[in-house]
C-alpha cells in the first residue's frame, strides 16, 4: 500500500509500504476512505516530537470501514463505517477507567502516527477496536465526520471545559486555525458574552468571524490592549492558547483576568516562560492537557442532529494520492488560506474555498 512517512526531521515521502495486519486479538484494519492533516504533524516533521522515529506513517484521525478484526472484537466488525479516534484506549488502566483516555498507560493514548503507524495511508491497524473507533450513522458525511477524530475533541475538552466556558465570559481564542475555530464554534454552546479571536493571518479572522467571533485583531497589532477596552481593564475570563509557541503562551498570560483561565491547546516545541512574578497574586488557573476524546460520541451525535458546523472548516480537498501535495498547501496556510485539508477516495473531486 501506500503512505506518508517521516524519514526524519524535514524529510518526509509518500511512497510503498507493507499492508497493516491483525497483531492482536483487539486490533482492527481499517481502509482509509478519507484522512486530514494536524498541525501536529507538521510539529512532527519539523522534529518538535521526538518520539517519532523515522520510517514511522504519520496521521492520527481518520474514517473508514473496517476491513478485518481480531478474535477479542466485538463492537464492529467488517463492512462497518467507523471513526478512529486519534486516541486509543485499553480500557483497564487507572487512567481508562477516569475516562482519561489520553494517558492511557495500558498500550494506548495517542499513539497512532506518534508510536505506531498512523492513518495517512490506504490501511491502517488500530489497536483496542472496541473502545477506539466509533460507528458512524449513515446521515454523517465522511468528510465531516472526520474532523471529530482530533479537532472538536480537543477544541471542546482541553479548551472550552478545561477553561471552564460559563454564560456571559468574555472568551479570548489565540490562533484560530482549525483546532481555535473548533474552541469558537463549541464555546458557543455555552453562550459566552463574547468571543475575541486573535491571529497573525488576515483570512483566518475573517473564518473567526463567520464561525461566530464576535471581534478580531490581528495579533501583530496588541490585542491586549482591545481586550482591556472590552472588559474595563479586567481581562478576558477564559484565554486559549491554540497555536503551539511561546510568545502565544505568553500574550494569553497578559490577558486574563485576576481569577480566570489559561487553556493551553497548542503543541509546544519550546519552553515558554511562565511569569510568575506577575501571575502569583492573580489567581489565575493554567491547564494543559492531551485530549481524552470522551465527548466523542457526544459530538457524534450532535453532528448527526447538524449542530455543528464541521464543513466550515474544510476549505480543500484532495484525493488521498496527492498527500505530498496536501502537506503543501496546509503548511502555507497563511498564502493558501487553508484551514482543515482532508483527503479521501478518488470519486471525491478537489475543492477549494475561499
Amino acid at each position: 500500500m501506500k503512505a506518508f512517512v517521516f524519514e526524519g526531521p524535514g524529510q518526509t515521502s509518500w511512497r510503498d509500504v507493507p499492508d497493516p495486519g491483525i497483531k492482536d486479538a483487539a486490533d482492527a484494519v481499517i481502509r482509509v476512505d478519507a484522512v486530514t492533516i494536524c498541525g501536529t504533524d507538521l510539529h512532527i516533521i519539523k522534529g518538535d516530537v521526538p518520539e517519532v522515529t523515522s520510517g514511522r506513517i504519520l496521521g492520527h484521525e481518520a474514517v473508514g470501514e473496517v476491513m478485518e478484526v481480531g478474535s477479542d472484537v466485538r463492537s464492529v466488525r467488517p463492512g462497518d463505517r467507523v471513526l478512529v479516534s486519534c486516541i486509543a484506549s485499553c480500557g483497564r488502566c487507572r487512567f481508562c477507567r477516569e475516562n482519561r483516555y489520553g494517558q492511557c498507560r495500558g498500550g494506548g493514548g495517542w499513539v497512532l502516527g506518534h508510536l505506531i503507524d498512523g492513518t495517512q495511508a490506504e490501511y491502517v491497524r488500530v489497536p483496542f477496536a472496541d473502545l477506539s473507533v466509533h460507528l458512524l450513522p449513515s446521515a454523517v458525511d465522511s468528510y465531516d465526520a472526520v474532523l471529530l477524530a482530533d479537532i472538536f475533541p480537543t477544541a471542546y475538552e482541553v479548551g472550552v471545559l478545561n477553561g471552564h466556558v460559563c454564560p456571559g465570559d468574555t472568551v479570548v481564542v489565540v490562533g484560530v486555525g482549525p483546532i481555535g475555530l473548533a474552541t469558537i464554534a463549541t464555546a458557543e454552546l455555552y453562550t459566552p458574552g463574547r468571543v475575541i479571536a486573535v491571529d497573525l493571518a488576515d483570512s483566518r479572522l475573517a473564518a473567526a468571524r463567520a464561525m461566530g467571533a464576535d471581534a478580531t485583531v490581528n495579533a501583530a497589532e496588541g490585542p491586549e490592549k482591545l481586550v482591556e477596552d472590552l472588559t474595563e481593564g479586567l481581562g478576558a475570563d477564559v484565554v486559549v492558547e491554540a497555536v503551539g509557541v511561546p510568545e502565544a503562551f505568553e500574550m494569553c498570560t497578559r490577558m486574563v483576568r485576576p481569577g480566570g483561565h489559561v487553556a493551553n491547546v497548542g503543541v509546544h516545541g519550546k519552553p515558554a516562560a511562565l511569569h510568575l512574578e506577575d501571575l502569583w497574586i492573580k489567581d489565575v488557573t493554567i491547564t494543559t492537557g492531551l485530549v481524552d476524546t470522551y465527548s466523542t460520541p457526544l459530538l457524534l451525535r450532535m453532528m448527526a442532529a447538524d449542530r455543528l458546523p464541521a464543513i466550515a472548516l474544510v476549505t480543500h480537498r484532495f484525493e488521498l494520492e496527492q498527500m505530498e501535495e496536501a502537506y503543501d498547501v496546509f503548511s502555507r496556510a497563511a498564502d493558501t488560506g487553508a484551514l482543515k485539508v482532508v483527503l479521501g477516495e478518488a470519486q471525491h473531486t478537489t475543492v477549494v474555498r475561499a
